[in-house]
């Protein structure tokens, strides 16, 4: 004789790919958001590294009547306490540096050496 008070309830293969498909398509639509705002945050923090190492750069030259040899030589005086690193590139040597005129071998201004372009569609080498 059987017995049906014992019968075990369970989900269903169907329903369970049902379930992983749903989580997959919520998974999938999540990383353009998770992706650009990672970018975002990159690109912000270069640009304050821009602004950081360009107002130093004018402060050693109110200091000191010339511009500084390069970024190494703000390290050096103590102005800045490291390298900056360039958030693109994830490196501290990649940096374009601009002279204040040509061969003079100082650091007027910085760029980043990282290739490609914002979110806004704006070169790096233009920020």
């Amino acid at each position: 004789m059987l017995n049906n008070t014992n019968t075990r309830r369970a989900f269903t293969l169907i329903e369970v790919l049902a379930v992983v498909i749903i989580i997959g398509v919520l998974f999938a639509a999540s990383q353009p958001l998770i992706g650009d705002s990672a970018r975002k945050t990159k690109e912000s923090v270069l640009k304050n590294n821009l602004r950081s190492v360009r107002e130093t750069v004018s402060r050693f030259y109110k200091d000191h009547e010339r511009y500084p040899a390069g970024l190494q030589e703000l390290v050096d005086k103590k102005y800045i306490m490291k390298l900056p690193v360039d958030p693109i590139t994830e490196k501290d040597d990649t940096w374009t540096i601009i002279s204040s005129a040509p061969g003079a071998g100082d650091l007027y201004d910085i760029k980043s050496g990282a290739r490609g372009q914002t979110l806004e569609k704006v070169k790096y080498e233009d920020l």
